[in-house]
């Protein structure tokens, strides 16, 4: 009898649903994507109503072989790939293939879409399958398409005009911009100083601190105190008013005492964050966990496609790319009846709480990520899991059941103190009266100041006598915006509306891939080239880095998605004006692009310096191209770019190269760069350096890594027949002989510590001459004036 043959993308997958599906189903895995664009130009023709070559991928060629070899004996197809754009376009593309090859004929082809792997929900999709979504499927060919499109004309351009190796993209080139705008916003910034007035307070040996709010009937603002001066003159004029209105005298280290005018008590609530999408897990996990945003999607990956909790295999989570906040009626009820078993049935609020998904076009629909069963509690599955798989499940379940617990109620306090006449200290503070969901979790916040109202006061009462033990003047200076961490980045993107939850990984992971930006104490921070390349898109190509215009691009095909526009009008509206630009910038000029930075005059030899990316980077020069001896260069150290570099620091790099003296051997020791980077030179042979710094190492390390590189030198020598030149040497590629002009292999039969010097000069004699290196082409001949 034959079985239904079931699609999946990964063998993880498959071996968990094959095992609910039973034995009238066969469950393969099509490892990812079968087909993309073929990868050269003219994959996506925009003359021919953007007809667009597919190829199979060569990895998942055996695969699909495979699952077309299954389904000649399968009487079915269900393509259960993941429910979203790119889960729908894998499994068209497979449909397509098995059609090309006559494989369907009169076979039902059905669409199986579930959200979590378990036994209920996988039946459950079977049960209710569907067609394949050809809106959903044009929605992803045309972002296909869009991204080819802008990657294969902009790239070229960068390769032409800063140098190989870039890469431009629709979304990832607004995301970069992000990060520089906000760079140059702190390069820009000039911090400006003031003042406030602290005290240090104590009731009855209870201490406490308030901050001036008032002096002189005058409202303090930020700016109100910007010197030292006029703050000395405030405390001055606050400790006499203490002094004066402190009642039988000051004693010990007071300064005198302040009156309470008024307390003034609320309480409020705080309610719990919504359950995750995919944004708010990779800020929370970079937040709480320290993950980046592709290492929190590959550990969700592992949670939602199952794993082997002693009981079987099972998924943990539901699925993990999601803008949906909103939750199945079933969870919720079973998140209500662990919340009153563990914590209570108080922490239950009368009635379930309901989210609103923000974003327009909620990824189809898809639920929040959430425990696939919130009764599996983190410590029942610690065991089963590694260690970053339990403290991702632990965040998603704790955000998840919170999110269905009551409000937390804190008691807030606020207490005006009056110091002489017009003069008044405020002190806050605060005490949770029911922490509720706050006893489960509660969200983290990017760059947070301190919160002065988590202070606990003591009891107070209007009236009360407050000894004032101590005026602080504080100095402080504003502060630049704080540069992008993954999390703010990610959450800037979103707020945006550039990219969709699938894609905030990978627009990372390439910044970094391309060396656009580093990621140093985990900000972001751009590169000399990210910063070029970001110039040349944002004064050449405005529109398509212009953050409103890609938001509204991603508006579009998500109404392409949802069958309410036609894509292939879409792809038209948008290529006819970007192969315009692309056109015209064709014939700028690289000085045009890449713009030098003048840092000064060489005191030596007069001639200007200038910092500016070549063709394999950024580079200082001293001279011109004009002068009569030729320009000197020299290559950035790490750590160095072209905006911060000054004059100085430009032209320690030419203090290459560096002699350290000579080896016991009276070898003379040189350090350099070279093409393949910094070395050591002693006598005619060379080491490289590979973790010191050239222009910092000491002769006793250039030593150290000399004497290394000659006992591994040795240490490759099998015979030295010196007086006739010939060496028998263990090679990358095994042993070989060689007498420095022709390199001989041994014979398989022959053992090379047994070699004689009559053998080896047979085999030299035999060996094949060394193939003439390509000379430099000759340089083209030109008209004299």
């Amino acid at each position: 009898m034959s079985k239904s043959l079931v699609i999946v993308e990964s063998p993880a997958k498959a071996k968990t649903i094959n095992k609910y599906l039973g034995d009238d189903f066969q469950v393969m895995a099509s490892y990812g994507h079968v087909r993309d664009l073929v990868p050269k130009e003219g994959a996506v023709d925009p003359a021919h109503g953007f007809a667009m070559k597919y190829t199979v991928i060569d990895r998942n060629k055996k695969h699909v072989d495979a699952i077309a070899k299954a389904l000649k004996q399968s009487h079915a197809l269900y393509l259960a790939t993941d429910p979203d754009r790119e889960g729908e376009a894998i499994s068209w593309h497979l449909f397509e293939l098995l059609r090309e090859r006559g494989l369907l004929k009169e076979k039902p082809v059905k669409r199986v879409v579930f959200h979590e792997i378990t036994k209920r929900a996988i039946n459950d999709a079977i049960d209710n399958a569907r067609d394949l979504s050809m809106d959903l499927v044009n929605a992803q060919q045309a972002r296909r398409a869009l991204d080819y499109l802008v990657g294969f004309n902009l790239s070229p351009l960068l390769w032409r005009k800063i140098h190989s190796g870039l890469s431009a993209g629709r979304v990832q080139s607004p995301a970069l911009r992000m990060i520089v705008e906000r760079e140059e916003e702190i390069e820009a910034f000039k911090p400006e100083e003031y003042w406030s007035i602290e005290a240090d307070l104590a009731k009855e040996g209870a201490a406490f601190q308030g901050r001036l709010t008032y002096f002189q009937d005058e409202k303090l603002q930020q700016f109100t105190v910007t010197d030292e001066a006029r703050a000395t003159t405030v405390e001055n004029a606050l400790a006499e008013a203490a002094k004066a209105q402190a009642q039988g005298g000051v004693s010990g280290d007071a300064v005198g005492e302040v009156v309470v005018t008024k307390v003034e008590r609320k309480q409020r609530r705080r309610n719990p964050a919504a359950p995750f999408t995919t944004s708010t897990l990779q800020q929370e996990a970079s937040r709480k966990l320290g993950f980046g945003a592709q290492r929190t999607m590959r550990v969700a990956q592992q949670l939602y496609e199952g794993i082997d909790v002693g009981s079987g295999t099972v998924g943990l989570i539901t699925y993990m790319r999601t803008d949906s906040v909103t939750l199945a009626r079933e969870a919720v009820d079973e998140m209500r009846q662990v919340i009153a078993k563990r914590y209570g049935k108080d922490k239950v609020p009368d009635t379930p709480h309901s989210y609103k998904t923000k974003a327009k076009n909620a990824q189809e629909a898809h639920e929040a990520i959430r425990p696939t069963s919130a009764a599996r509690h983190p410590d029942e599955v610690k065991a089963h899991l590694n260690d970053e798989q339990q403290r991702l499940y632990e965040l998603i379940w704790k955000r998840a059941v919170a999110c269905q617990m009551i409000h937390a109620t804190i008691n807030t306090v606020a207490v005006d103190m009056e110091c002489g006449k017009g003069n008044v200290f405020r002190a806050n503070g605060s005490t949770i009266a029911d922490p509720g969901f706050m006893a489960v979790y509660l969200e983290g916040v990017d760059d947070a100041k301190v919160d002065n109202e988590d202070r606990i006061l003591p009891p107070i009462e209007e009236g009360d006598r407050i000894t004032l033990l101590k005026i602080r003047p504080e100095q402080h200076f504003t502060e630049p915006p704080p540069r992008y961490s993954e999390a703010s980045l990610v959450r800037a993107l979103e707020d945006y509306g550039i990219g969709r939850p699938s894609t905030y990984a990978s627009i990372i992971s390439t910044l970094l891939n391309r060396e656009y930006v580093t990621l140093e104490s985990r900000r972001f921070q751009p590169t000399s080239v990210g910063r070029v390349v970001n110039k040349f898109l944002t004064d050449h190509f405005t529109r398509y880095v212009d953050y409103d215009f890609t938001a509204q691009l991603e508006n579009e095909l998500d109404e392409v998605s949802l069958g309410r526009k036609e894509w292939i009008p879409l792809l038209e509206e948008f290529w006819q004006p970007f192969k315009e630009t692309v056109d015209i910038k064709k014939d700028i000029s690289r000085e045009e692009v890449v713009q030098a930075r003048e840092l000064g005059i060489d005191p030596d030899s007069g001639k200007p310096v200038q910092v500016r990316v070549g063709r394999f980077g950024p580079f200082v020069q001293i001279g011109t191209k004009d002068d009569e001896e030729k320009p000197r260069f020299a290559g950035l150290r790490p750590g160095q770019t072209m905006d911060s570099i000054t004059l100085e620091d430009a032209l320690v790099l030419f203090q290459l190269p560096r002699d350290l003296g000579t080896t016991d051997e009276d070898e003379e020791i040189q350090v350099n760069i070279g093409r393949f980077g910094p070395y050591v030179r002693y006598g005619k042979k060379f080491v490289s350096i590979r973790d010191d710094d050239p222009y910092t190492i000491t002769a006793e390390r250039a030593r150290e890594l000399i004497a290394e590189k000659k006992q591994a030198d040795a240490e490759r020598i099998i015979h030295d027949f010196k007086d006739a030149g010939i060496q028998v040497l263990r090679g990358r590629y095994g042993p070989y002989i060689t007498d420095g002009k022709k390199n001989a292999k041994i014979p398989k039969d022959v053992e090379p510590e047994n070699l004689d010097l009559d053998t080896c000069k047979d085999l030299i004699a035999k060996a094949p001459e060394r193939k003439a290196r390509r000379k430099a082409p000759a340089k083209k001949k030109t008209a004299k004036s």
